[in-house]
């Protein structure tokens, strides 16, 4: 699960319980903890903890889980920021942009941004040459791509998934 859509999901604030807010801390931390020493983690028996988990995830506050990879060990250690413009941004040209934006496996974050341009990626690659044909050929080549702009990352100070709940 390396994308989430969050586009037709309800937004709403966590209105559960601290226990609730502990186990979607816990796990945001280490998804592969076992139920038993989760529910040890939070003072709750094992099937309650569980129950909760699954509601959790029903209600789509944990959408999934997966194994985090070190981009500098997979040879992946150049991070470019690009500044998109488009030519046209109304509903249909935004649509189709996010639609052809999302098929770029280089892209590993899209946001679109209310400011002097229109999108901000996060594209990262194993070397500037790499860089320049993902820009030259993918992203340049989207449609209604007027314009980029790029920042070279020189070091990750902060980087992850931690969310800020308040318990």
């Amino acid at each position: 699960m390396s994308r989430i859509n969050h586009k037709n999901q309800e937004k709403k604030p966590i209105d559960h319980d601290f226990h609730d807010r502990l186990i979607l801390n816990i796990l945001s931390g280490d998804g592969r903890i076992s139920i038993s020493e989760l529910a040890r983690k939070i003072s709750l028996s094992k099937t309650p903890t569980q129950v909760r988990v699954k509601r959790l995830e029903s209600e789509g506050y944990i959408v999934g889980y997966r194994a985090m990879l070190d981009p500098i060990r997979m040879g992946l250690d150049h991070v470019a920021f690009v500044e998109v413009t488009l030519s046209d941004t109304r509903e249909e040209a935004l649509k189709k942009f996010n639609e052809e934006v999302v098929k770029i496996g280089e892209i590993e974050q899209c946001h679109m941004i209310a400011g002097n341009f229109d999108y901000l990626l996060k594209v990262r690659t194993r070397s500037m040459p790499d860089y320049r044909k993902v820009l030259g050929e993918k992203i340049s080549a989207l449609s209604h791509v007027a314009n980029t702009k790029t920042f070279v990352a020189m070091q990750s100070v902060k980087e992850g998934m931690d969310l800020p709940l308040d318990l």
